[in-house]
């Protein structure tokens, strides 16, 4: 009978300890899984992953049209020689004076140029259209408006669509609007005026509105020709 007690006793000894361990495991392991999917809850994002609401990212769209700019940027000589206004004033001056224009006494060349005198020193701006800063197409595009009520196209790739065809230097006449490939990716990259004598006038990135001249080595390589419109006859 003592024996069969001792066996009982054991044998309830046993269940419990057993039942301990297993519950302690149990334990464990639930915790060990819970660990795992969380684990596999936290995944790297690439580009294809769609972007949580909460966390978009925002873009400045008004720095877009400046990203071109940049990128691509016009490699303008660092140093230009100074153009004297005067003698140009003068060649062109029905007075021969040379210093003082009137408007409502000028002929249409001399008109041409007091507006590109209102212009120059302008600082260049990338999509400026004022004299706070203007870029080459915007200050093309004004002066013709201006003396000739003519409409040009926004960029130097548009005007190089518009008037007649003038491939040579030699051929160029006062007003005619004059292109450079001054860039990698576009061209042609710039635009100008020409104002005679090999000279023209633009908006510089380097230099703001300037009168520059076609003897330049820089801007002697990188001529691509010139438009001439049927209303800017001068």
């Amino acid at each position: 009978m003592t024996f069969k007690y001792l066996y009982y006793f054991l044998f309830t000894i046993t269940l419990l300890i057993t039942g301990c361990t297993a519950s302690s495991g149990s334990g464990r392991y639930q915790k060990e899984t819970e660990n795992i999917n969380e684990v596999k809850d936290v995944r790297f994002t690439t580009q294809d992953d769609p972007v949580p609401s909460n966390k978009a990212i925002q873009t400045d769209s008004s720095q877009f049209g400046q990203v071109y700019d940049e990128t691509d940027p016009d490699d303008f000589p660092e140093e230009e020689p100074t153009v004297d206004i005067s003698e140009i004033l003068n060649k062109f001056s029905t007075s021969g004076s040379g210093t003082v224009l009137d408007a409502d006494n000028s002929t249409l060349k001399e008109k041409l140029l007091m507006e590109i005198i209102e212009y120059l020193n302008t600082p260049y701006k990338y999509g400026g259209h004022s004299k706070k800063g203007i870029d080459c197409s915007a200050f093309t595009q004004t002066v013709y408006s201006e003396v000739l009520s003519t409409s040009l196209l926004r960029s130097a790739r548009d005007q190089y669509t518009q008037g007649n065809v003038i491939s040579s230097k030699a051929d160029l006449l006062f007003g005619d609007l004059i292109f450079f490939n001054t860039r990698r990716r576009v061209k042609p990259g710039h635009v100008g005026i020409y104002i005679g004598d090999n000279l023209f006038a633009h908006a510089s990135s380097k230099h703001g509105v300037i009168i520059s001249s076609l003897d330049l080595d820089y801007y002697s390589k990188r001529f691509m020709g010139g438009r001439r419109l049927d209303d800017a006859q001068f």
